[in-house]
């Protein structure tokens, strides 16, 4: 056993503990809880980090981290972005725990049981841009997929719970986590049938193949409810199974809290979106992915939609989901259309573009400008500040704690 990795992440584990630990995570749970009770708060206020390039490397890629044995720099690098985070004075909660999760057991070739293999563009930096090989080209490929059986490595996840536990388990909690693979992007279709059909044909199917591509929804539909109730059945759905791309609290609904014992679907939060028809009609939209989406997103208690496509057109489309409790509002949307449909009915997640808040150079004067119109726009709805998707500070990590300190003088003057 690496000693010095030990050391290093026993140190990391303790600070976060001692955070985790304060009253302010008390107060900002009652906070996301009031908030998305539909009760009037101040505005909660988020500055998501961690994507997938030229970010992770900037500030939390392997070369800036200390542990050797790649397990137990993976952690350090979980605990550095918190600690990180909570520096930043937004409203994320520290929770007093860290996760593992026990692995699937894979039968098959990926979610569906064929290839998903990506082909990277040429001319543009590695993971930045790629086009997924279609596995569905023809409609008798259909018969090649196979649903996932949810289906867990016990011996693998114990395995990896007493190689954590070991290292810091008597200074902070171990989540132990069983959560279904369909879930979130896995789980809202959308995601899953444009690698598998591919985009542009997609769009010519619901045109060209209506039936065909009804059939291969429906299939998708039931597998993943299949998958998922076979998942609560062995009680592996918790309360830390939630999850709303926010803070996933509620009035009405328990506190997150670690290794809580098997819950139902009806229980906690679901995400779901649809970026990939974020150019679909809201009539096709419905017709060719809502309606299969439907069925899912109903076994939970409340359900966030969307990510990063525009639902400005398609607020009629989302009022059909009862359970709804907040939407997406990105950087494409007209705020103010979305809020009059929105009606307060629901809380606006909105998104500003991270590439005017703080990826391409730091203005201030530019942030307050947008977050104010944000806000004029967005009237009297309960709204929160989601900056998500950050690739870059272009070296320059004081940006996060000075756009949120920026953000909140905005919009609580």
């Amino acid at each position: 056993m690496p000693s010095n990795d030990i050391t290093i992440l026993r140190e990391l584990a303790q600070r976060y503990a001692e955070i985790a630990a304060l009253p302010i995570q008390e107060e900002k749970r009652r906070l996301w809880s009031d908030h998305f009770s539909l009760k009037r708060t101040r505005v909660p206020i988020i500055a998501g980090f961690g994507m997938w390039n030229v970010w992770c490397r900037e500030v939390f890629g392997d070369a800036n981290m200390r542990c050797e044995d790649p397990f137990y720099r993976g952690y350090e690098r979980d605990l550095r972005m918190r600690l990180f985070q909570y520096d930043n004075g937004d409203d994320s909660i520290q929770e007093p725990w860290l996760t593992i999760g026990v692995p699937q057991v894979w039968k098959q070739q990926g979610l569906w049981g064929v290839d998903e293999s990506l082909t990277k563009l040429e001319g543009v930096a590695d993971g930045s841009a790629g086009c997924y090989n279609p596995s569905v080209k023809t409609w008798d490929d259909v018969g090649k997929l196979r649903a996932l059986k949810h289906e867990r490595d016990e011996e693998a996840g114990a395995r990896i719970y007493d190689k954590l536990a070991s290292a810091v388990g008597d200074i902070i909690e171990i989540d132990v986590q069983r959560s279904p693979v369909y879930t979130g992007f896995n789980g809202d279709i959308s995601t899953s049938i444009a690698k598998l059909r591919g985009l542009q044909q997609l769009m010519v199917d619901m045109y060209e193949s209506p039936d065909e591509l009804r059939n291969l929804l429906a299939f998708m539909r039931d597998a993943i409810l299949d998958n998922n109730q076979a998942a609560e059945d062995a009680g592996h759905f918790t309360l830390t199974s939630s999850h709303n791309q926010q803070m996933s609290y509620a009035n009405g609904l328990e506190p997150l809290r670690a290794n809580s014992g098997p819950r139902k679907r009806g229980d906690i939060w679901g995400f779901f979106a649809a970026q990939e028809y974020a150019l679909i009609s809201p009539e096709f939209h419905d017709e060719f992915l809502f309606q299969y989406q439907l069925p899912i997103m109903e076994k939970y208690a409340m359900t966030h939609y969307g990510c990063c496509e525009d639902l400005g057109e398609k607020m009629g489309m989302l009022r059909q989901l009862k359970n709804l409790r907040s939407i997406a509002v990105v950087p494409l949307a007209d705020v103010r259309r979305c809020a009059e449909q929105i009606g307060g009915e629901y809380a606006m997640s909105w998104r500003p573009n991270p590439a005017s808040m703080v990826c391409c150079g730091y203005d201030e004067g530019r942030v307050e400008k947008i977050v104010r119109k944000a806000m004029d726009d967005a009237g009297e709805n309960i709204i929160h500040i989601n900056l998500k998707d950050v690739e870059t500070l272009e070296g320059d990590t004081t940006r996060m704690k000075r756009w949120v300190a920026k953000v909140r003088e905005v919009v609580d003057r």
